[in-house]
């Protein structure tokens, strides 16, 4: 494949109004500051006695514990296929060909195609590639798919990294930590200084012959909701963009240091908390609108603890990054306990929850929350099958949202938040509800839909997430590289080829949809766009993956063992 290039695809004409300049905070970044910026990094000479995630939590630093092995690759992250926890050898997996090196599956004619369109998306700032933007379908109206999102452009950037490209990874670190640094306002209420923003968008003037970023940090969102999940995904792929390149020199700028340490102070800000996970608001996160996830939804909470832990092994160990790192290593702790605990669901929890007393008071009560019984849906009796569980989607008082989220599942599994017995039984869930997850096209992006009168209530009738559509029970191809990821990692390969070949049959013919509508994902979503960037990216990131597994570790964390709980209920593997 040949690499990205500064004279690649335009991010083509864009009209700007005069108006539109001057009454939204514009951001543009100095010439001194790209150059300075954007050197290649000095060659590093770097003793290392321990591998980079080596150091436990006792030290102060949370990392990786010696990798378990899976039963199928035999994965380990400090094998000799390379791997940033051992800085002597950088992890350097090569471009891919499209080529298969194990034999696994034969490659498919679409991956040119793909990375043809992936190519076609990128978009340039003063010469150099910055992120793709969110779709190229010329059929519709842009709205804002013609801007560049923090989270669809994370397969983005790790099928460049996967192919030996990750110039372009760089650059989009650096343009939206300093899109971070400017201040924030919705109306006249100052936003967190650590927001970073849901997307950005490059304005052309061809009369001056200039070029600006327009950010969007929730300000233009439907609903003005700022994206909680931005920051997170941002740290997520400073960590791989190190894990990747072996590059540290990127991390340890001041600039970036100072990012992370933003983000994590505004979520590890004291308040009237109860509980460690996070308190947000409905469409913070991929589910952008209206879907009753207010509170705290397993997506938020598993993306918040991964970024912790990414976090603690990004930050320097200096005055201020060790007072940001003690108050990271107790959140951790809490938080994985609270999540293992009080999220997980299987056949054994599910029949306590049935047989709950209420109104307890006490430290001793069973009913921590005060759920009652009578408010369990009926759905989730036949759903839930003997041998399997998963993370619901929200725990609150007097609230259990018991829906699947698959973006929450796959993260808690990639992070290590599910135990290996967890990982498992998540796997064993998909399987046995292939027909209700999968269908026809991977993957349904929560389950079951809200229809009817609970559809009005919950979504205000909102057109778009009508039952079986778009955020409500829509499949979504781009979690086919989260699905894979999880199932290396938790050493079922055999579900993901079998997803992927289903993708496969159908994206390229069908233009890439954004999502797919129906009970099965038969049918292309009703206001889904074309040549979605995220599909595409996340079809490609799938197969890199699923073809060399050793590519998991950019995107994976093995458990540490100083945060395996002493689960005092009998778990769903032990029926």
């Amino acid at each position: 494949m040949a690499p990205v290039t500064n004279d690649g695809p335009s991010n083509g004409p864009v009209k700007v109004k005069e108006e539109e300049v001057t009454t939204q905070p514009l951001f543009e970044i100095d010439d001194s500051d790209l150059s300075r910026l954007l050197e290649k990094p000095r060659p590093l000479n770097i003793e290392r006695k321990r591998s980079f995630d080596e150091r436990s939590f006792s030290e102060m630093s949370i990392t990786m514990s010696p990798s378990r092995n899976n039963n199928f690759y035999k994965l380990n992250d400090n094998s000799s296929r390379g791997g940033f926890d051992n800085l002597d050898g950088v992890y350097s997996p090569g471009r891919w060909t499209g080529t298969p090196r194990s034999g696994y599956f034969e490659p498919h004619p679409i991956v040119g195609e793909a990375w043809e369109a992936l190519r076609r998306s990128l978009v340039n700032f003063r010469g150099q590639p910055v992120g793709t933007i969110a779709a190229l379908d010329n059929s519709s109206e842009d709205l804002n798919y013609d801007q560049v999102f923090i989270r669809d452009f994370v397969p983005s950037a790790l099928a460049f990294m996967m192919n030996g490209e990750s110039e372009i990874v760089k650059n989009f670190l650096l343009k939206t930590v300093f899109l971070q640094s400017r201040e924030k306002k919705v109306d006249k209420f100052k936003l967190g200084e650590g927001v970073m923003p849901a997307s950005f968008k490059v304005l052309h003037d061809p009369v001056r012959n200039t070029e600006t970023i327009l950010a969007d940090y929730g300000e233009s969102a439907i609903g003005r909701v700022a994206p909680v999940d931005s920051g997170f995904w941002w740290i997520i792929l400073l960590r791989a963009y190190t894990k990747s390149t072996g590059d540290t020199s990127l991390a340890e700028m001041p600039e970036i240091q100072r990012g992370i340490r933003l983000i994590m102070t505004l979520c590890l800000s004291e308040g009237f908390d109860t509980f460690p996970t996070l308190l947000c608001a409905d469409g913070c996160c991929m589910v952008d609108r209206r879907m009753g996830v207010y509170g705290y939804p397993i997506e938020i909470q598993a993306l918040f603890f991964m970024a912790l832990r990414c976090a603690s092994l990004l930050l320097k160990r200096d005055a201020e990054g060790n007072e940001c790192l003690d108050r990271i290593v107790k959140r951790l702790h809490a938080l994985s306990f609270h999540m293992r605990s009080y999220f997980w669901l299987d056949i054994k929890q599910l029949n306590d929850i049935y047989r709950y007393k209420t109104e307890e008071y006490s430290h001793t009560a069973v009913n921590k929350f005060n759920v009652m019984p009578d408010s369990l849906p009926d759905w989730v009796f036949d759903f839930m099958p003997t041998r399997g569980g998963y993370f619901i989607g929200n725990v609150s008082p007097a609230k259990m949202d018991f829906r699947w989220f698959c973006l929450g599942n796959c993260i808690a599994i990639l992070s290590s938040l599910a135990t290996p017995e967890q990982s498992s039984a998540i796997m064993d869930l998909i399987e046995s509800r292939w027909q209700e997850l999968v269908g026809e096209m991977p993957l349904k992006i929560c389950y079951p839909a809200m229809e009817s009168h609970e559809w009005r209530i919950v979504t205000g009738c909102d057109p778009k997430n009508t039952g079986w559509s778009y955020h409500n029970g829509g499949s979504w191809p781009v979690l086919i590289w989260l699905l894979t990821a999880a199932c290396i990692k938790a050493g079922r390969p055999q579900i993901a080829k079998r997803a992927i070949e289903l993708a496969e049959s159908r994206l390229l013919m069908d233009g890439w949809p954004e999502y797919y509508d129906g009970k099965l994902g038969r049918f292309i979503g009703k206001q889904a766009r074309k040549n979605q960037t995220w599909s595409i990216a996340g079809y490609l990131v799938a197969k890199m993956m699923l073809e060399d597994p050793s590519h998991l570790g950019m995107i994976s964390l093995e458990e540490d063992k100083q945060m395996k709980p002493q689960m005092k209920r009998s778990a769903s593997w032990a029926v």
